[in-house]
């Protein structure tokens, strides 16, 4: 059987900066109160007359490339991540495609909101085990600004997102116990309203209809915050626990813990019940706030421009996001 590894992570965040000062402007909350809240002191947002989704994740997917030693022409598939795709139809994965000149390879989408990075793993990898492909790109990408309401009504979701893109290179291997050790993914439909966008959606008549603009919940993301907390904090440690125990490891051989940065309070509260030390966790939160699909891309990517990731480490990653949807992954590098 193959194996998959990375051999290569990249990433790209907007040069547009927008702190909680300047959301003071605009809304009726403070700098002190999202930080207390959240963790976050700054986001990125994308201008939307300088890209899109698919932009951002192929400057991402040109990073990995070159550190992987990888030309487009030598990959054979692409997975792509994302809620924010470009268009309502087709997905980001072939305008990459294309802008990456990369021929008539498959490309894959995949919706899995938080989890979608986790899940779009698994997925590489399964093809790669299988044999089917070799050299995978996968692409993780988000433009959430363009969805947010950015005034006091919308300030609960409005404060927590930003834009970016990561993006890592898979290669098959025949090493016994590098790479990827295994994925786990789970979903629970039950919780489908909790935390959502409605609009565009088949469940109306049309995307555009009279009043739309006035009927709120209807083109914003709505959240129960607390109850996504509460399952989050269940969640992402269990299904950590989860991938440790198929692999016959335990807690104290994780090197380095990626949780998914949604909250910096769910990340404290994930590495409490885990019991591990502030040196095995990585947040970056407080610079991009919650980039969906792309946050654990960029959090490898930063580690990797930091010489932090080391041949033989244990990496756990952990996700937990809309639908609901929660996933985790051990990669020994």
């Amino acid at each position: 059987m193959f194996h998959s590894k990375i051999t290569g992570v990249g990433h790209y965040v907007p040069e547009k900066i927008v702190t909680n000062k300047d959301l003071e402007k605009i809304m009726d909350t403070t700098d002190e109160w999202i930080q207390e809240r959240t963790g976050i002191k700054e986001r990125r947002f994308h201008p939307v007359e300088e890209g899109s989704t698919a932009k951002m994740a192929v400057k991402a997917a040109n990073i990995a490339m070159e550190r992987a030693g990888v030309k487009p022409e030598e990959i054979d598939a692409i997975v792509f991540a994302t809620l924010s795709s470009d268009y309502y139809f087709p997905g980001s994965g072939v305008l990459a495609q294309a802008m990456l000149n990369m021929g008539t390879i498959p490309a894959i989408d995949i919706r899995a909101q938080c989890s979608g990075f986790i899940y779009a793993l698994s997925v590489a990898d399964q093809f790669i085990k299988s044999g089917m492909y070799k050299k995978i790109l996968l692409m993780a990408s988000e433009t959430q600004s363009i969805a947010l309401d950015l005034t006091t009504r919308g300030r609960g979701m409005g404060v927590l997102f930003g834009d970016g893109a990561g993006a890592v290179v898979l290669e098959a291997h025949n090493e016994e116990g590098k790479g990827i050790l295994s994925t786990h993914l789970h979903s629970d439909g039950n919780f489908a309203e909790v935390l959502r966008i409605k609009s565009p959606g088949s469940g109306r008549a049309t995307t555009f209809y009279p009043g739309i603009e006035e009927n709120y919940e209807e083109i914003h993301p709505q959240m129960d915050g607390q109850l996504v907390f509460k399952n989050a904090v269940t969640r992402m440690p269990e299904v950590v626990i989860e991938a440790l125990n198929h692999n016959n490891l335990t807690v104290a051989d994780i090197d380095m813990l990626l949780p998914h940065q949604a909250n910096y309070r769910i990340s404290q509260m994930v590495q409490r019940l885990l019991k591990l030390p502030d040196e095995k966790i990585y947040n970056n939160i407080e610079r991009f706030g919650n980039t969906t699909a792309a946050t654990i891309p960029i959090l490898m990517s930063e580690l990797w421009e930091q010489g932090r990731i080391k041949e033989g480490q244990l990496f756990a990653l952990t996700a937990f996001g809309s639908g609901f949807t929660w996933a985790s992954a051990l990669i020994r590098w």
